[in-house]
């Protein structure tokens, strides 16, 4: 099935399309906002490159769309932006009443366990379905072509970020994204209660499945095979940082890996955990990702 657009919003200088397509590795339709920048309508020398903005607990695709405000710094640099939804949603999805696990608590990864495997496939999802599907579409129209399977880089916030850092890491053997950043990730999820609840629950007991997608042991195993830096902005007074978020462990779980000195953790005084201040550092971000991106 081919994606439809369900709303085409003028933003800044071009368009934020509001999409759904049925997505079979997850079993339903699923939402997905894109923007594409002016460059797309006034013509760009080569196909746009590509962000994907992976969201957090409790967001669908609209948050970071109107909140993060990405769309401006992409019409600066020529950059389209993907919103993922955070999970696979509909009346068969299996769920939780908790805010933290079940539909809009995906994690990004694929489940294992029953009930939820069926459907919670997020990391084939991410980072396998979604960017062939969008290619498929969007190089089918007429225009500037848009790159959403090679020119990319991923970021993220909170549990997005958390899926930023391990699909980025999972991918760096074959350079599937040219960088990564994350806002206020949860670094180790194996040793956090967000973590143990959604691995527990979708990958069973054994945490050998856990460190598959857990930055903290990803970056121990991995080979940083250049001078690849990942970006990560952390707010001092976020009430998660203690308890989930531990941004310092992956400092510290890099100590003597080819990672060391290459987490560039800028700890940010006064900032919490809102979209106040993820879109306090999108332009920082944005200009990471646009040099990585050959934009600038």
């Amino acid at each position: 099935m081919s994606m439809e657009v369900r709303e085409e919003i003028a933003v800044c200088g071009g368009k934020l399309l509001n999409l759904s397509h049925y997505a079979s590795v997850v079993n339903c339709n699923m939402n997905v906002n894109v923007y594409l920048p002016q460059q797309y309508y006034t013509g760009s020398d080569g196909p746009i490159p590509v962000i994907y903005f992976l969201s957090g607990l409790t967001c669908s695709p609209h948050n970071a769309s109107e909140k993060a405000f990405w769309q401006i710094q992409a019409d600066k640099y020529g950059f389209s932006v993907v919103y993922p939804d955070t999970s696979p949603r509909g009346e068969n999805v299996p769920d939780d009443s908790a805010y933290d696990f079940g539909v809009a608590a995906g994690f990004y990864l694929n489940a294992t366990e029953e009930p939820y495997k069926k459907y919670y496939q997020m990391y084939d999802y991410v980072h396998r379905d979604l960017p062939a599907q969008l290619m498929d579409y969007f190089n089918n129209l007429k225009g500037t072509k848009v790159d959403f399977m090679v020119n990319i880089s991923i970021t993220g916030h909170s549990m997005g970020g958390f899926g930023a850092l391990s699909g980025y890491l999972q991918n760096y053997g074959t350079k599937k994204y040219k960088a990564c950043s994350a806002f206020a990730p949860i670094v180790n999820p194996t040793n956090v209660p967000w973590g143990q609840k959604a691995f527990g629950n979708y990958l069973g007991n054994d945490k050998s499945k856990w460190q598959l997608y857990d930055p903290c042991d990803l970056i121990k195993r991995v080979r940083n095979d250049g001078d690849d830096i990942i970006l990560i902005h952390q707010g001092t007074n976020d009430t998660f940082l203690k308890e989930n978020l531990k941004s310092q462990l992956l400092l510290e779980a890099s100590k003597g890996t080819s990672w060391e000195n290459k987490i560039d953790l800028r700890l940010v005084n006064g900032f919490d955990h809102s979209y106040y201040f993820v879109s306090s550092f999108v332009p920082e971000h944005a200009k990471f990702h646009a040099k990585h991106l050959g934009l600038i």
